[in-house]
This record gives C-alpha cells, structure tokens and sequence, in this order.
C-alpha cells in the first residue's frame, strides 16, 4: 500500500472503531435504563447482567456496522475535501476508483470478520443474549405457539392446537387421512405423546371418524392408544428451534430437516440464513454510497455526517427488517428478501458513482 492508502486506511478504521462503540455504548445505556427495574425485581447478580450485555455486543456490532461504515467513510472524505486533502489528490489524478482503494480494503476486512460474527459468533453467544431476555425480562409463560401442521406421510396430515414445553406433548390433535383431495378418515384426541419406542406415537381419548361417500361413522375410545407416525422423535424440537441460535450450517441442516420431515413454513429459517451472509456485506456495498455522496461536498460538518448516516443506516436496516417479514410469510422468495436490500443500495452506490464521476 502507497502511504496515501495508509493514511486513508487508518483515518478509516480509526473512524469505525470510534463510531461501533459509541453506538454499541448507546446502544448498552438505552438499554440498561429500561431494563433496570427488571434487574432490581429480578435479583439478577452483576455478575449475569454484565455477561448478558458483553455476550450481547457481537450482535450489536453486526446491526450497526452499516451505519458505523457510513459514517466513517463520510467524516474522513470530508475531513479530505474540508483540509484541501482531496482537492490535490484529484489534481494528481488520483480518480474516485482509486480514491475507493483503501476504503473497500478496510471495508472488506469487516466484512470477513463480520461473516464470521453473523454465521457463527452471534448465534453461539445467543442463550446468553437473547435468551438471558426469555428467561427474566420477558413473561416466565411457556409459549408452545399456535397451530402446526405437519404432513406426516403422502395422505396424512398431523395437526397440533398447542406443542407442549416439554417438546414431547400435545394437545388439540387431528390426524386426517386423504384419498387424493378426499378426506377419508380423521382421528381427532385430546392429547398426544411420543413414545419412547421410535414413531410410536400415544393418542389420549381419540374419536375415530370413516367417510365413504355422504355417510360418516364415528367411534370414540376413552384411554390411549398407540399409532404409528413416520415422525421422528425430535419434531417437536425442530419446530419450536430457534434460526437465531443456531450457526450458519446447523441452520442448513435445520432446514433440511424440517423439509424431510414434511414439516411447512421453512420461510422464517430460510431468510435467516440468507440474512446471515447478506448482512455483512452491507459494509463494501454502504462505503460505495459514502465515499462518492461525500466528495461531491465541499464543505459538511460533523452533525450533518452523522445525519446522513443515521438516515441512509436506519433506512437500510428498516427495508431489511419489513422484506424479512414479508420472506417471513412467504410473499417473497425467502433469498430475495434477504438479499433485495443489497442490490438497492448496490443500484444507488452505482447511480452516485456515474454521478460524482461526470
């Protein structure tokens, strides 16, 4: 590297590292004020409350990455142009793909680091993170979600009114039984339990009901009673497993195996994974928009940087957040909710670019 990439280079990364803590100590003060009553009624130790916001600072690092990028990329190019640095830089031909260099050398290195925080960090700091909230600040209830589907085999779909939170119960269950689009017989029980046996699956008070044609006939059986589902004893457990906890190849699996087992809405893990290895791309794609919208500046102050930045930041983070939930529901293809923000902010980075080279 020339010693103008050095300097540009160290003004950079100096800029970042001094703008991730101070967003990541805003970030921690924010929050420890509104959790504090929690704390004190929780009789939560020092010793857990510290460890809950240090395992919570990967996180925080990767969600505010795009704005500590901009802002950094836009403070030092017009720090440049303020100091007349970038005005001689331009005289001695120095071009705006040049000046680009050191920036997306640094930007990439984030982006490499940050790789690893999203698919592997993050998700291994979780249960003290996310799961330190689930655990005292949030309600103690057991939440077994709504109603499941499951289809079991080619005509047979499992429903489940309520997963228990042992992972190995449920209640509110149906077992329906198709001939092509005709429903031909259904099992409905009040209560259902995995067998210890593999796929042997105990039904409490099932009511049996046979459909041939316009007739129906009913039989009910107070008790239990054993029927066996090609279902693995784990079901439970990957429905109710969380995307977040989990690294960026225990989440492929997760999702292979929830499509094996016939189990739908694989939509919310899908984005997830994608987001994993989206997000830390956000850094070479932000300074793309940083470095050109800055040097078409002559003169800016530190408060209108920081404007542009929270503006342009929030805005990528937002349109990350409302696609997710659209990928979430399965409205859009789960890889192009994850990615959709890249490539609009590529597209705008590419428009400042022509612009700022005209």
């Amino acid at each position: 590297m020339k010693l103008i990439d050095r300097y540009i280079s160290r003004q950079f990364l100096v800029t970042f590292l001094f703008s991730s803590t101070s967003f990541a100590a805003l970030f921690v003060l924010i929050n420890l004020v509104e959790n504090l009553d929690d704390f004190i009624d929780h009789q939560i130790s020092t010793g857990n409350i510290v460890l809950f916001y240090l395992s919570g600072l990967p996180e925080t690092f990767l969600m505010t990455t795009p704005l500590s990028v901009l802002l950094a990329a836009l403070f030092v190019t017009g720090k440049l142009s303020m100091q007349n640095e970038l005005p001689a830089l331009k005289s001695a031909g120095v071009s705006l793909a040049r000046l680009l260099r050191p920036f997306l050398f640094v930007a990439s290195m984030i982006t490499l680091f940050n790789l690893v925080n999203s698919c592997w960090i993050v998700p291994a700091t979780y249960d003290w993170s996310r799961g330190f909230e689930k655990r005292y600040l949030k309600s103690k209830q057991l939440d077994g979600g709504g109603t499941v589907h499951i289809r079991e085999s080619k005509n047979r779909i499992l429903t489940i009114g309520r997963v228990g939170s042992d992972l190995l119960s449920g209640s509110s269950v149906s077992l329906e039984e198709f001939n092509g689009s005709h429903l031909v017989s259904r099992i409905d029980a009040d209560s259902v339990r995995i067998g210890s046996s593999s796929k042997q699956w105990t039904f409490f008070n099932a009511r049996h009901r046979n459909f041939v044609g316009t007739t129906e006939r009913f039989m009910g059986r107070v008790g239990k009673e054993t029927i066996h589902l090609s279902l693995s004893k784990n079901t439970f457990r990957i429905i109710n497993a969380d995307p977040d906890q989990m690294n960026v190849g225990q989440l492929f699996s997760f999702i292979r195996q929830q499509e094996k087992s016939g189990i739908s809405g694989t939509e919310r893990a899908k984005v997830k994974l994608n987001t994993k290895i989206a997000l830390p791309f956000a850094s070479v794609i932000i300074v793309m928009i940083g470095v050109p919208l800055s040097t078409r500046k002559k003169r800016s102050g530190l408060a209108l940087e920081a404007s542009i930045s929270l503006v342009v930041g929030f805005l990528y983070l937002g349109m990350l957040k409302a696609l997710s939930g659209i990928g979430y529901n399965g409205l859009m293809n789960p890889v192009l909710a994850a990615w959709l923000p890249n490539l609009i902010f590529i597209a705008a980075g590419a428009a400042l670019y022509k612009s700022a080279n005209d």
